[in-house]
Parts: C-alpha cells; structure tokens; sequence
C-alpha cells in the first residue's frame, strides 16, 4: 500500500476529530469520516488501475475496493442509526385523510413505519451503486434482422422456411413450445440482450434498461420493465410540492402502474415458465423477485454482493406487498369495493408483527455467510463478514472476533490484504468512538495495535502518535514501545520531534519521555553481560562501543529534552554510569556525562543520587586532569629554549599539584561509599558502588603515584610526595587498602611495588637512610 494513503487517512482523521462534537458532520454523506476514506479509496483504486503496476496484486485491489464499499454501506446506515428520523404518518392514516392515495405515496409511508426495511431499501441502493459495470451488445439495426432476412428469402425464392427456423415474427414466437428458433446471430443478440437487461436491473438502472430495449426496436419488453415501476400521481397525493409546479400543471402527470399486483403475478409466471429461456426468465426473476423466483434469481448471482442483493430484494419486495395487502380502502389496490372496506385500526400488533419480521430477516441474511460464489472474494472474506454483520448491526461482535483473529494468528501479516483490513477495522473503531457508538476496549487495543505495527512497518513514524494517542490508559506505553523501537536509527532531532508530536495527539510528553527511557534502559540490559564476575582492566585497550552499548548510551536523550524530566535523567544517569564504570567503559560513562544537561548539578533531591553524580563528576575531573598531564609531558622536547622550558614546566607543576589534590581530596572523602541500609542489608546499588570503587580507588593511587614518581627529574619534591602518599593509603579511617584486597583487582602487592622503587629512588643520591628523602623533604 501506498505510504500517501496512510498518510491521507491520518488526515481525514485528524480532520473529523476536530468535529467530534458536531455529529452531522460527522455523518454528512459528502464531507463526513466515512465518505472521505472511500474517496480516498476509490482515487488510490483509479491510481493502481490506471499505471497497472506489476506490484499490486488482484487480491489487493479487491480489498481496497471492498473497503471502499464498507465505507459506503457504514454512510448508508449509521445517519439513520445515529439521527432521529423526521415524523412520517402512517400509511393507514393516509387511507383515512385519502382513499386515493397514490400507492407510491403508500410505499414511501410503509418503508417510513419500519425502520428495519428503511435500512434494507438503502442496503438494496447500495448494492445497485456498487454493482459492476454493465456490459452493452452490439448495436442492432432492426428487429430479429437475421430471422427475418431468412424467412422472406424463403418467401421469395419459394422455397419455404428453413427447418427449425419461427415461422411468425412476433416476441412470443420462441416461447410457444414448438422447438422453433431464431437465427443464430439473433438468437445471441437475445441472449446478450437479456443478460445486459438484468445487469441494469441489478445495478437500479430501470431506466437504462427500458432505453437499451427502445434501442434494440423491443418496445414491449421497455413496457414490461416499465411495470415495475409504482403509480404515482402527485396531483392527488397529499405531498408537499418543492418543485414550483403547480397542481394544474402535474393534473394529468400520473406515472407507473395502476395495475401492479397483476403485473407483478405474471412476471413470476414468466420466471417460472421453462418456455422462456434461462437469461429471459432471470430478468423477470429480477423485476419481480418472491420467494418462488428465488431459485431462478439465485442461478444468476455469480458474487456475494449478487446474492446479499438477491435476497434483501425479495425482503423488501414481500415486505411492501404484504403490507399492501393489509391495508384497507385503497382505490388503486381495490378499485371501488376497497372504499367500503373499513380501515385497519392502528394496535399494538404492528410492534408485534416488526419484531417477527426481524426474526425472519435476520434469519435469511445469517444463510450469506456460507454461500458458495463463483467469482469475486468468498463469504468468508474479512469485508464481506464485516458488510454481513454492519447490515444486521453486530458491530461489537464483529470487532471482538477480528481483535480474536488477529490474537490467535488467523490473519498472515505478510499477505498484500492484511495491511488494508487492519486499516480498515482501525478506523472503524475510531469511526464508532467518535459518532459514540460502544467499541469494545480490548478489542479496540488489539485492533489498534495491529494497525500501529503496520504503520511501524511501513516506516510511517510520524503517524504512530496520532494512532497510540486513541489507546486510551495504554496510549503512553504503546508510544513509548514504538519510540523505544527506533533503537538507533533516529538522531537527537528525529527522537525530539517524535517526542513532540505525543503532546500534538494528547499524551503527556513527559509521561511518554520517562516510560520511553525506562523502556531502552530495560531493553539495553536485556543484552548486556550482568555486572558482575572479575574486575575489568582499565590499562586494556578498549574495544569501539557495541550497538547495545550506545542504545544504553542514548537511552539517556529521552529525559534530557524537557526540564521536568531532569530528576529521572539523573537517576537513570547514575544507573548507567555506575555500568559503565563497572565494566571499565570509561570513556562511554564521560560521554554520558557531557550528554547532561549543566542544570542537573542543582538537583539536590535525593541526596544519595545527588551526591552519587558529584561523585561521578569529581571522578571525570580528575580523569580529564591525567589526561592533561600526559599531554602537558608529552610537549617536552629536548631543543626547547630557556623561557619556553620555564614556562612548560610551571604548567606541568600546576598540573601535577592540581591532580594530587583532586585524588587525595577523592581518596579521603568516602567516595562511592554509600550508606547502609537501615535493615543492615546490601541492595544491588550498593555492590555496584563498591565495584566501581574497588576499581578506580587502586587505579587512581597508582596512576597519581607514578605520575609524581615519573616527575621527580623536573620536580624533585614529588618523589617525596609519592611516598608521603602510602601513608594516606596505609591510614585506617580510610582504609584504602581494602579497595586492593580483590583478587582479579590491582592487587596492594602491585601498589607496594612501585613504593619501593620510589624508596630506591630515593637512595640514589647516596646513603643507606631509606628514609633520608623524607627528612630532606620535610
């Protein structure tokens, strides 16, 4: 499916949601929801059709033209569902004002008096607007040309008439049970004829029909089609005129059949009569569709529209008739003896009466949903369920079994339908939500979440808020599973306006900026190795961040873009960077670090996570600090003048200074030493904590004591430091010796190691005094 027609349906939602207050504009049968999605439909079916792309298959086009006839049948009936309904009299009551009541006027009155055939004459109009092309024969330049030209051949040459050939040339010629028949060019015309008679009497095209028979020189089966049509006399009829005629004028404009119940029983003679051929008995099967011409109809119904219109046809055909022969005193049903009938009193035995009429249709349309047809999708399909049970007005359980389908895998996600059935029912529930008609909730999360899957797969990111947004109480966390699904294929500004088009729909974007992140963080984690097992090595070379690390990196992004979120961002920042630390990702854990916001300094509450960052950031100063004094070392070179080596090592020796006291200010301070819990125990953070210390506490001692050692050349005084430095690790209210005590750590053997080398150091200036650099120091 097109990404524009997702697109325009989103659109025309939008656009309807803004009226979902204003029902009739809602329902209007131009400007409405429903109207508007089967044009948009429509304009996508002409697209396809007109460039034929080889990409599309039948089946697919099938069901956006099947959509667009539900979105047609949904604006056929939910006006009348949803709107009171202007008062009409009674069809009795008519009689009584006017026993010459024309019988059309009657017929309008009876459909009015029930609101069960009112929704089957417009499911019946609906059919013949969505009935398939008709199909012309050839133009014909006379009557019978071929038939006649044979029999005055024969007259002329004396020959006779052809063996089997008519010998009259009138319409019942064929039909007098002799065997004789038309010529064969005829004989097809007639054929074609009377099949393209009933192809415009399925569609309601009467008219069409009585022109194409005027055109093929057959006038009396123009009348015979004519027939059907009521008498109408509005001069007599007591209707209101809206057509700036007068009485006067429209006195002798009656039209119709005075005589249509006798047309009517000859019709159904003909349809039954094995004289007439199979396509001619169809057509008056069609004109005048009972329960006896069911079987001649239904031989001509090829798809399951062909028989929904067949069988709603023959509801209200014996729906008007029965009820027509109810009612009393009407001149045109019982010429003059009908006016000295007594009227038919109005009881409660209509209510009766419509109740068991619902049973009985019900029960004939219930038979459509294991039809067999022979061409266009079956019974089953998914729209013709839906057109079944919107016409019986068994929305919600239609919606409840689809929400059971798509649970239960019934319906193949990779099939070209599925996205335009899922479309389908999505908008519907929508649709019903917003002309507030019950859907129900599960069923309408599941439906929803289908569609949002659809969306997600077709890339259609800006769309899935609107989408989410209709989900109710799960509307954030479906947002923030789809914005979670973005992994790392949106940057900072995508993920930002994703983030801003929540609020656009309805959700709280900080609601869905947390439960996002939440979501990552617990996504990355699925992923990563436990923090746990032996300490990593920070002198490793590290390897380039994984696509899981950076997922976890930029989980952080979700809760740095708003203000309010920042007492989250810092929680979950401490989260992740006591990981990243704790698997020796130093360089992801400072990255992290410069992705916060400055304002997070000033969050004081909780104290245990506000101090946990200070501590964090205490620690990346110091790191940056090393870092400088490497590079600051690595600027000496042996051609450096006398001014320039003075000023290179002034700067070194601030360095130096500035670092020693950051670590020993670190190393004295209880840093990432949390406090016990008030039960005694030991929580997950608390082990994480000391690992990270257990890490970077040796790390730092060592780092600083080789630092001052390598520098003893240009600053003699730091080799007395560094040895003045293991009595701050040696002091017991630090006990800065137990940070080494890990056996896969930097060990303390490691750290007494290099204090010796810095104590024989120290010897060589002469002497046998160990100590003698500290007492020329002091």
């Amino acid at each position: 499916m097109s990404e524009t027609l997702y697109a325009a349906c989103a659109e025309v939602l939008t656009a309807c949601q803004d009226l979902k207050d204003d029902l009739a504009a809602l329902l209007d049968p131009s400007t409405g929801f429903a109207p508007r999605l089967r044009h948009l439909c429509r304009d996508k079916i002409d697209e396809l059709e007109r460039t034929a792309s080889a990409d599309v298959s039948q089946a697919e086009l099938d069901a956006l033209r099947m959509e667009a006839n539900t979105w047609g049948l949904l604006q056929a009936l939910m006006p009348a569902r949803k709107m009171e309904p202007a008062s009409q009299p009674h069809p009795q009551t008519l009689l009584a004002q006017n026993p010459f009541t024309p019988t059309s006027t009657l017929a309008q009155a009876i459909m009015h008096a029930s609101p069960l055939l009112s929704e089957l004459v417009v499911v019946r109009e609906w059919l013949h607007e969505t009935a398939s092309t008709v199909q012309h024969p050839e133009v014909t330049t006379g009557y019978w040309k071929f038939t006649k030209h044979s029999v005055m051949q024969g007259l002329r040459t004396g020959a006779g008439m052809r063996e089997g050939l008519v010998r009259e040339m009138d319409p019942d010629a064929v039909n007098r049970g002799d065997g004789r028949t038309l010529a064969a060019d005829d004989a097809a015309f007639e054929k074609s004829l009377a099949q393209a008679v009933y192809s415009f009497i399925r569609a309601g095209r009467l008219d069409d029909a009585v022109e194409l028979c005027r055109r093929a020189h057959q006038p009396w089966r123009a009348a015979s089609i004519r027939g059907s049509l009521l008498f109408q006399w509005r001069a007599i009829a007591n209707e209101q005129r809206d057509d700036g005629l007068d009485d006067e004028d429209d006195a002798e404009g009656w039209q119709g059949n005075q005589r249509r119940r006798l047309w009517k029983s000859t019709c159904v003679r003909a349809a039954l009569s094995s004289n007439l051929s199979d396509p001619e008995r169809v057509v008056y099967a069609a004109l005048a569709p009972t329960p006896q011409t069911f079987t001649v109809l239904k031989s001509a119904c090829r798809t399951w529209e062909d028989h929904l219109w067949a069988q709603i046809s023959i509801l209200c055909e014996e729906k008007q008739g029965s009820e027509m022969m109810r009612l009393k005193g009407c001149f045109w049903e019982g010429s003059l003896a009908a006016l000295e009938e007594t009227p038919v009193s109005l009881d409660n035995t209509d209510e009766e009466e419509e109740a068991e009429w619902e049973k009985e249709v019900t029960s004939a349309l219930e038979t459509l949903g294991g039809v067999v047809v022979e061409d266009g999708p079956s019974a089953d399909n998914a729209f013709h369920v839906s057109q079944l049970a919107i016409i019986l007005n068994r929305i919600q359980p239609l919606l409840d079994t689809f929400a059971a389908g798509l649970r239960d895998g019934m319906y193949d996600p990779d099939s070209s339908e599925y996205p335009t059935m899922t479309r389908f029912f999505a908008h519907l529930c929508l649709f019903l939500q917003m002309i507030d008609i019950y859907t129900p909730p599960l069923a309408t999360q599941v439906i929803l979440e289908a569609y949002l899957q659809v969306l997600e797969a077709a890339g259609q990111r800006e769309l899935i808020a609107m989408y989410a947004g209709a989900l109710g109480d799960n509307a954030v966390e479906r947002y923030a599973m789809f914005l979670t699904s973005l992994d790392l294929s949106a940057d900072i500004k995508e993920r930002r306006l994703a983030l801003r088009r929540a609020r656009d729909h309805g959700l709280d974007m900080n609601t869905v900026a947390i439960v996002t992140a939440e979501r990552t963080i617990e996504k990355a984690f699925e992923h990563l190795p436990q923090l746990r097992g032996p300490l990593p090595s920070i002198i490793a070379l590290q390897p380039e961040p994984s696509n899981v690390e950076m997922l976890l990196l930029r989980s952080i992004e979700w809760t740095t873009f708003m203000e309010a979120t920042y007492d989250t961002a810092l929680e979950q920042a401490t989260v992740i960077i006591r990981y990243f630390l704790g698997t020796g990702r130093v360089n992801l854990a400072r990255k992290l670090l410069d992705m916060l916001p400055p304002e997070i300094a000033a969050i004081n509450e909780p104290e245990d996570r506000a101090t946990e960052y200070l501590h964090y950031r205490q620690f990346f100063n110091i790191w940056g600090l090393l870092d400088r004094v490497t590079e600051c070392r690595s600027l000496e070179v042996s051609l450096m003048n006398k001014d320039t080596r003075v000023e290179w090592l002034r700067d070194y020796k601030e360095l130096i200074e500035q670092c020693y006291e950051a670590i020993v200010k670190l190393l004295t301070e209880d840093w990432m030493l949390p406090e016990h819990e008030a039960d005694g125990g030991v929580d997950r953070r608390h082990l994480e904590m000391l690992r990270v210390r257990q890490i970077y506490v040796p790390e730092l001692i060592l780092r600083l004591h080789v630092m001052l050692y390598s520098s003893r050349e240009h600053i003699p005084g730091n080799l007395r430091i560094a040895l003045e430095l293991a009595n701050v690790v040696a002091d017991s209210r630090y006990k800065l010796y137990d940070d080494f005590l890990q056996p896969d750590g930097r060990r303390l053997g490691e750290y007494l190691g290099v204090v010796r080398q810095a104590v024989i150091a120290g010897m060589e200036g002469g002497g046998s005094d160990s100590f003698r650099v500290l007492q020329v120091g002091a």
